[in-house]
């Protein structure tokens, strides 16, 4: 297994943890009325669980499916790092959505890195 492989597991797994969050856990349910956006929160949160399980079944079936896991939970995450900033939250706070958007936005560069290879 390959670095690639162990960042695409890291991330699907934490978006696993994440999009269940969104419907279980009281904390994450007040977290969305802090930003200002309870009704979209079982929206994301099963945006969230779908980038998951396009990164995991594309790891070991379909490059395309992980590649563009990737790119809609890295668009999804740097959103939220706006939404973050927008509220006024710490950069310290707002870290970890822009840690999940670049390592997602890596992701997906790399798998068009080697998808480009494989054509050539």
């Amino acid at each position: 297994m390959n670095t690639l492989s162990y960042l695409t597991l890291f991330s699907g797994f934490s978006f696993l943890f994440f999009g269940i969050g969104c419907f279980v856990s009281k904390k994450m349910k007040m977290e969305f009325e802090r930003y200002g956006l309870p009704s979209y929160r079982k929206l994301i949160g099963t945006l969230q669980l779908l980038g998951a399980l396009g990164l995991l079944i594309g790891l070991g079936y379909s490059t395309t499916l992980q590649l563009s896991a990737a790119f809609g939970l890295s668009i999804l995450m740097f959103l939220g790092f706006l939404v973050r900033l927008q509220i006024k939250d710490s950069f310290l706070l707002a870290t970890p959505s822009l840690f999940y958007a670049l390592l997602n936005a890596y992701i997906c560069y790399q798998l068009l890195s080697v998808s480009r290879q494989l054509l050539l």
